[in-house]
């Protein structure tokens, strides 16, 4: 084997087997493991043999003929973890800290730098320019400034140098700098702090030149530049055609540059700065020239162009977003302050019964996918297979053909270039097609007749739910028997789809089928489980609690379950545009929520959405038309789960039932109080006259209409625990509002990827993973368990291996106290009928609904059915991804493997929780 090893102190020795067949060895001699005896057996024997095999086939496979001693040991713990044998594992992990220990205090450790020869770095004009030792020591003491006392700069410096060679080209330094670090990332969480100030480095270098800026070395000094850096960055903007040249017109630039906080730039974790390097910050050809605050302003100034002193309300808005209490969804972050600013999240159509109709909705869904939006189409007015087509006199092949026009469209028209189109088609339960729908993202069947790409839903009437627990029979009709039933929704839906029934059985309709209405059920929730789709929502829920039921009838959701308005073929198309409070920014000290800060970031968010409306770019006439008329808005919450930890509250547990129903009654309050204030200001929004809000019914107050719809079948809490004065408040309403709808709860994943904190109402997936999105993947550990951990003493490199092994789970971890195992249970170690509990609790207030998934590690049927009914028993409008538990991967690695940490539940169902591209329309 022509290998050679190089050891700590720089130099190279020849490779010797033996000296991992005896490390091996003493891991397994060792008491705890398998006994004083465990050497001398014959089946030890032949496993350290195997195992060193498997060392050296690693070694091999690898191009460098010097490998380190360090990288070598690193391989002995993958092989041994892969093996399953844990406990030697530990063993040889406590055998190198040991032997490290023993090398400080005798002062063995000799730095890899000091010994190396002079590297010269290549400049981009060719010329080679030796590395300032002292300027990289210094640049790396500041990325650890303020950090964890885990961070070590030493050895960032030293991989980094290993890594290059005489003539490297510049950047080869950034990206050692960031590998050393991200690598590092799972032993210590505030190496991603350090990675994306590296990362950051490399951002000055490449934006500043290009501003005809000389580059700063230090972040300390980006405070005098950033005003420039904004003047200038913008002006590029505008002649390069993509910044409108209103923010350079109607602003005081220099007070917008003085209200910079430039430190701020270090908040960003790595994945959260590295989302943004590569989708959001604005380039001309490739090249960027946005800095992290000077984007931040740009979409405050962008969201601020119609304010009367849109200086002062920049200012104020950036204060939000910079510091992270709240964030824009990512249309509005991409397109603020632009040439074609489409600043709206989700699109919501109806798609008629003709074929001119049909098309033209499809026309509709290419244009607004163009310019990053969402789309959810409710397809039950087209006829079903079988129906009539009276042109032609033809039997029409129902609706499944243009769905896959649909599906092929969402896929060729993607948004903007940066995201995969995204849609959602809904259907209602009723629908002669039904049976057909729920197969559409089957990998079986007719290829011609599936939608692999696009989302679906099932939009459930409370009848079908109720026809279900009689054990009763379910008749399917096409629309173009029973057109209204399109329409009708409560009482009003259930007489006359009896009266279809009728209809049938007398043969006045003969296109119809009836089933067990269990029988369709079962099979929904089959199809759920096997292809993750079609989504269970429910449409008596969604009607008879809107605040618009006078001017039209939800007909769907959006793509991601939390937008419920109104839409009509051919006159609107609902249009939401959202944005999300950081929950984790909004607690005290002592965990409690801080109401006046939440109330401030409420009434600045919601003038920011309200704005977003008058500034929005549409891209087809019915849907500005409908948004000028109701003007809705979505504003919702993100790092619940991270509050929870800081209350050392476990999901699963009353008391984190009772945090969510406080904290969103205080954001209910406050955003119906600021869109009423808004009101006062600017006016109602034009459709108020009939509302339920005009009548003075809140959200809470309308649980009692959905439970008069459904003659009592609701387990819904109605009670208040924030000691709020909601009778001024109704009164106030009365006056007027400024949106038709205020609240919705989006997903928030790449959102929550740029502020640091978890998605949305999400709970925690595994406290170790791999998130991967578009800028590839990134290794993410908890920080708030790995903080407890410290805490406690218990946190170790020991503990890094033994979250590898189990999964990011600490279930089965001995050393773990029980009450920390509570606090940190993962997505599926939780009953989801406390995410149901929970979500009740916050449905109650909200005027719209949530993007709720549901996790069960170990399905069957009678569970599901179970399960949803328990959520649509709690009143639940509607309910996102099923994601059940599959196959685990079984391949651990160590950390400078550089394959990060490999290790992950493999769902059955779909997942979207790693930055799905298909929610992120909504964050």
């Amino acid at each position: 084997m022509n290998v050679h090893v190089m050891k700590r102190d720089g130099s190279t020795v020849a490779f010797d087997r033996s000296r991992i067949e005896r490390a091996i060895l003493a891991a397994f001699m060792d008491p705890a493991v398998l006994g004083p005896d465990a050497g001398k057996s014959a089946s030890v024997r032949d496993k350290i043999k195997a195992y060193t095999d498997k060392v050296l086939a690693k070694i091999e496979s690898r191009p460098a003929a010097v490998v380190a001693v360090e990288d070598i040991q690193d391989l002995v713990e993958s092989v041994l973890m892969d093996a399953g044998e844990h406990k030697v594992a530990r063993e040889y992990i406590r055998f190198r800290d040991l032997q490290a220990e023993q090398r400080k205090a005798a002062g063995h450790d000799v730095s890899v730098s000091s010994t190396q020869s002079t590297i010269r770095l290549k400049k981009p004009d060719g010329s080679l320019e030796p590395l300032d030792r002292k300027a990289l020591q210094a640049l790396v003491a500041e990325a650890a400034e303020g950090l964890d006392e885990g961070v070590d700069s030493g050895t960032i410096v030293n991989d980094a140098i290993k890594a290059l060679f005489d003539g490297a080209p510049a950047s080869a330094l950034d990206d050692a700098l960031i590998l050393s670090s991200k690598q590092r990332i799972e032993q210590e969480p505030d190496y991603t702090y350090v990675a994306a100030r590296f990362l950051l480095d490399k951002l000055r270098r490449e934006v500043l030149p290009g501003l005809g800026l000389s580059n700063v070395d230090t972040q300390a000094n980006m405070g005098l530049i950033y005003p420039e850096v904004l003047r200038r960055g913008l002006k590029r903007g505008v002649d390069a055609g993509m910044i409108d040249p209103a923010l350079l017109d109607q602003f005081n630039l220099g007070k917008l540059g003085a209200a910079i906080d430039a430190y701020r730039d270090f908040q960003f974790t790595y994945l959260g700065l590295q989302t943004l390097y590569d989708r959001y910050f604005q380039h001309e050809d490739g090249e960027r020239y946005e800095l992290p605050q000077t984007f931040f302003m740009r979409v405050a100034m962008g969201l601020a162009l119609n304010e009367d002193d849109p200086t002062d309300r920049a200012i104020e808005f950036y204060q939000v977003l910079s510091s992270f209490d709240a964030m824009s969804s990512t249309p509005t972050l991409f397109n603020s302050g632009t040439v074609r600013s489409q600043l709206s999240s989700c699109y919501l159509t109806s798609v008629p019964d003709d074929l001119f109709g049909i098309y033209s909705a499809i026309r509709d869904n290419a244009m607004l996918s163009k310019f990053a939006g969402g789309l959810g189409n409710d397809w039950t007015p087209v006829r079903g297979i079988g129906s009539l087509i009276k042109g032609t006199n033809g039997k029409s092949q129902g609706v499944v053909p243009f769905l896959k026009v649909a599906n092929d469209t969402a896929v060729a028209v993607n948004q903007g270039g940066r995201r995969k189109g995204a849609a959602c088609a809904y259907l209602e339960t009723w629908h002669r097609d039904i049976e057909e729908f729920l197969e559409l993202r089957k990998n079986t069947g007719d290829d011609r007749r599936r939608c692999h790409d696009m989302n679906t839903a099932n939009w459930v009437p409370d009848l079908f739910m109720e026809r279900v627990a009689q054990g009763a029979e379910w008749t399917l009709f096409s629309p173009a028997d029973c057109p209204d039933l399109h329409d009708k929704f409560g009482q009003a839906f259930r007489q006359a789809y009896e009266a279809y029934e009728r209809d049938a059985d007398s043969g006045k309709i003969r296109n119809f089928k009836r089933i067990p209405a269990k029988q369709l059920w079962r099979k929904m929730l089959t199809m759920l489980f096997e292809t993750g789709h079609p989504w269970i929502t429910f449409k008596d829920p969604c009607n008879l609690r809107s605040p618009q039921q006078h001017a039209g009838v939800v007909h769907s959701s959006n793509l991601c379950t939390e937008i419920t308005l109104n839409t009509s073929p051919g006159d609107e198309i609902a249009v939401c545009n959202l944005a999300s409070i950081n929950i984790a920014n909004h607690l005290t000290e002592y965990g409690s929520i801080d109401r006046s800060k939440l109330a401030f970031t409420v009434k600045t968010v919601m003038r920011m959405l309200d704005n977003v409306i008058d500034l929005n770019y549409y891209s087809v006439d019915e849907a500005r038309q409908a948004n000028m008329r109701h003007r809705p808005v979505g504003m919702g919450l993100m790092g619940f789960q991270d509050a929870l930890y800081v209350k050392s509250l476990p999901y699963a547990s009353r008391e984190a039932v009772v945090f969510a129903d406080e904290l969103m009654e205080l954001i209910s309050y406050y955003a119906i109080e600021a869109s009423a204030g808004l009101a006062g200001e600017r006016g109602a929004y034009q459709s108020f006259q009939g509302s339920l809000w005009s009548q003075g019914v809140l959200p809470i107050d309308s649980i009692d209409l959905l439970r008069q719809g459904r003659g009592g079948m609701l387990d819904m809490d109605e009670g208040s625990v924030a000691g709020l004065d909601w009778d001024s408040l109704r009164e106030t309403v009365k006056t007027g509002m400024r949106n038709s709808n205020v609240m919705a709860i989006a997903p928030t994943a790449t959102i929550a990827n740029i502020t640091g904190v978890t998605q949305s109402i999400e709970p925690t997936y595994a406290h170790l993973q791999v998130k991967s999105n578009l800028s590839g993947e990134f290794t993410v550990i908890n920080p708030s368990l790995v903080h407890e951990l410290k805490r406690r003493g218990l946190w170790d490199k020991v503990m890094v291996q033994d979250l590898k092994y189990y999964d990011g789970s600490v279930q089965a971890i001995d050393r773990i106290p029980e009450d920390m195992k509570a606090v940190y249970a993962c997505a599926f170690e939780i009953d989801s009928k406390w995410l149901i509990e929970a979500a009740s609790r916050r449905q109650k207030w909200i005027d719209q609904a949530q993007s709720l998934n549901l996790y069960m590690a170990k399905a069957s049927g009678p569970k599901l059915a179970e399960l949803y009914e328990f959520a649509w028993k709690k009143g639940l409008k509607t309910t996102y991804y099923l994601r059940s538990m599959g196959a685990t991967s079984t391949e651990k690695s160590t950390i400078t493997d550089h394959r990060l940490n490999a290790v992950q539940q493999a769902p059955q169902a779909k997942v979207c929780s790693i930055d799905d591209p298909d929610c992120e329309s909504c964050s």
